[in-house]
């Protein structure tokens, strides 16, 4: 099994990667997050999950361990392949995954592509235990700012602001300080946006 390939980069895109070493060029399907880690570079080492079916090989690259333990958590969930775990850590970054099933919000996982009711409802169920021991960020969702910072939420995306760019501020927000009221979070989101 690969671990990671190092070497240079001869091809970058959006969604795949070209790069060579030892004379041979691999093939490697990536995320928009590593996409953007990867822009500019011309020699990278890039972490590998290797998928080998009957039909094909495929090999996925992550520009860091997060990404990659968090795509083999999403393909180990029943219904999840790897082009649909891709397509979430390309809509979500790990962190946002992670919030997302710790805090049972099926809403954010709905909002990627090709995610369903059902399916968002099963990763969680099945990732709920496994994130929060192997993320170690667990404590910042547990806590009870979880009803408040919804609230900020729905309010701030009723004003039109787009609702990634909310999720930042707010989890920054919360973070820093624990005990805001709902009034309080909206506020200084609405600083920082």
């Amino acid at each position: 099994m690969i671990d990671y390939i190092k070497g240079t980069v001869t091809r970058v895109t959006p969604t795949f990667l070209i790069i060579e070493t030892g004379g041979i060029g691999y093939y490697i399907n990536i995320s928009l997050n590593t996409y953007t880690k990867l822009e500019g570079k011309t020699e990278f080492r890039i972490l590998i999950h290797e998928v080998i079916r009957e039909d094909a090989h495929q090999l996925f690259g992550f520009a860091d361990k997060e990404e990659r333990d968090i795509f083999r958590l999403l393909i180990s969930v029943s219904g999840v392949g790897a082009s649909t775990a891709r397509m979430m850590i390309s809509s979500l970054n790990p962190e946002e995954i992670e919030k997302a099933v710790i805090g049972s919000d099926v809403n954010t996982l709905k909002s990627v592509k090709g995610i369903g009711l059902k399916t968002a409802e099963r990763i969680i169920v099945d990732l709920k235990d496994k994130v929060g021991k192997q993320s170690g960020t667990g404590e910042i969702f547990a806590l009870a700012d979880n009803t408040r910072r919804e609230e900020a939420l729905s309010a701030l995306v009723m004003l039109g602001f787009a609702r990634g760019a909310v999720l930042k501020t707010l989890d920054r927000i919360v973070r820093e300080e624990k005990n805001l009221t709902v009034e309080e979070i909206i506020k200084r989101a609405l600083k920082n946006l």
